[in-house]
């Protein structure tokens, strides 16, 4: 075997995503294991999602000797884009393990992009900084001696500096590809789509898999880390789409699609066109996908709804003006308000991810986004707290502050990293009850259920100022005049 891909995303790591078992294969890996055979390699596939440990890759290695392993992790996932603590010990691993027998070690995913050196420290060869695929052949094709290109001139590579002993040499940066219909469609064959059925169907009782129809994001907030395309976006033809979308519903029938772009339909002619390509295909399987509340125009959903579109996510973050103006969200709560309305109108379910902790939030303004759950009703919600990534304006105002701990070890981390308003036991305990409010609302309870709720809140508010930061001198100048608020009117 010329090739033996693999990720380092074990399910079994990371408890949250364990009780959720909602498991997604990974796309980018997909991806670039297509790439590379349709240049003529062969290749292989770890995949790591329901693997027990690293040690099954020893035996793969093994079997099938590679000469190359790389380490792409799907950089279409959010939980790869977090780069968890977990999932980066799980690759550094997988690396020396390869290394060690013999394997020309290759790594690219997010966490390579902003951090190669520990990478490279421990067991890779080479990082890919950057959109993977074309620098991936380029660099397979120079140290087989099929390329032309030099390796100290294909972009978007790096490896150890041998003049400067610990530093990292970083050839020149690769743009993005601007036409993503030239990249075949993922390795699904060398998947194993049974055993994600049969977890989908134990828990779920359907089987949802994953598409993209774009690469990057265009927008600017200010906290969302962008190590793979930076600002540049990029999206597949309708037609190139729906054509994929036909070909998943022929050969692996699933009930459910997640498109796992970033933005998904960020042009109404384009949603339009899908729309009509997906109809003339009979194509049609009901989708999910994630969106900004200022896209959701009437025309948007309506062609959403004609495509199939069962469920919209949108980027709420906050029920403050405020904190979204101190984001760069640039958009309106009012606008988040018309964009459920609008979903509602024609049955698409309407999910809000929500985002608590950023620096300058008060009491007041998470009030305000609890009050957006009570008088939008969106069917679903996702919560986190502030996440500061590198390469961030975010985190570049945070950073000073970091220490030890810059990233979360699994999804379900909630720690702050930074000297927000609150602790991180306040934000465990604010996510506990933000969910018991949605929930309670969603089934319609008792007077009396919601009674209980806003006590607990009432408690919260009544205590908040044992929570806040122990920074005497970031909290006198940040928040100075917070205070518990007057919560009778909550429920009403």
């Amino acid at each position: 075997m010329d090739v033996l891909l693999v990720h380092s995303f074990f399910i079994k790591n990371d408890p949250k995503q364990t009780e959720k078992m909602r498991p997604y294969p990974p796309l980018g890996t997909l991806y670039a294991a297509s790439f590379l055979r349709e240049k003529g390699y062969t290749v292989g596939l770890f995949d790591a999602m329901f693997a027990g440990g690293v040690d099954e890759l020893e035996a793969v290695i093994d079997s099938a000797k590679p000469r190359f392993l790389v380490l792409c992790e799907d950089q279409f996932n959010f939980l790869n884009k977090m780069c968890l603590l977990h999932s980066r010990e799980e690759a550094c691993r997988m690396a020396q393990l390869a290394r060690d027998r013999g394997c020309t070690v290759i790594a690219a995913g997010s966490d390579v992009s902003d951090h190669p050196e520990i990478y490279l420290r421990h067991g890779a060869h080479f990082g890919i900084i950057g959109e993977p695929e074309h620098a991936l052949g380029e660099l397979i094709d120079a140290l087989t001696d099929r390329g032309s290109v030099a390796l100290e001139s294909i972009a978007g590579v790096c490896l150890w500096n041998e003049s400067f002993p610990g530093a990292v040499r970083r050839n020149a940066a690769r743009v993005p590809e601007r036409h993503p219909d030239v990249f075949p469609f993922p390795a699904w064959d060398l998947l194993d789509a049974e055993r994600y059925r049969q977890a989908w169907l134990e828990v779920h009782g359907y089987f949802s898999v994953n598409m993209v129809s774009t690469r990057g994001c265009p927008f600017h907030c200010n906290w969302c880390a962008k190590p793979i395309w930076g600002q540049r976006y990029a999206m597949r033809s309708p037609a190139n789409v729906a054509r994929e979308m036909a070909l998943l519903k022929s050969e692996i029938k699933p009930d459910h699609i997640w498109f796992a772009d970033d933005i998904f339909g960020l042009q109404t002619k384009w949603v339009a066109e899908f729309a009509q390509e997906v109809q003339r295909r009979g194509a049609s399987v009901p989708f999910m996908i994630q969106s900004r509340a200022d896209l959701m125009t009437e025309q948007a959903v309506d062609a959403l709804a004609q495509a199939g579109c069962v469920e919209v996510w949108i980027g709420a973050e906050s029920g403050s003006q405020k904190i979204l103006n101190a984001m760069d969200k640039g958009i309106l709560v009012e606008q988040v308000v018309r964009a459920r309305e609008r979903l509602r109108r024609v049955g698409i379910r309407a999910g809000y991810f929500l985002q608590f902790g950023y620096p300058g939030e008060t009491f007041d303004d998470i009030l305000a986004t609890a009050a957006l759950i009570r008088d939008t009703r969106p069917d679903d919600i996702g919560v986190s707290v502030s996440n500061p990534l590198p390469g961030t304006k975010f985190h570049q105002m945070v950073g000073a502050q970091l220490g030890e701990k810059d990233h979360w070890q699994d999804s379900n981390d909630l720690a702050m990293m930074f000297e927000g308003t609150y602790t991180t036991p306040f934000y465990r305990k604010l996510y506990k009850l933000i969910h018991r409010q949605f929930e309670a609302l969603k089934l319609g309870s008792s007077k009396e259920d919601l009674e209980e709720i806003d006590r607990e809140w009432t408690e919260l508010g009544r205590t908040e100022s044992s929570y806040r930061s122990r920074n005497p001198t970031f909290v006198q100048k940040h928040y100075p005049s917070v205070s518990a608020p007057d919560l009778s009117k909550l429920w009403n």
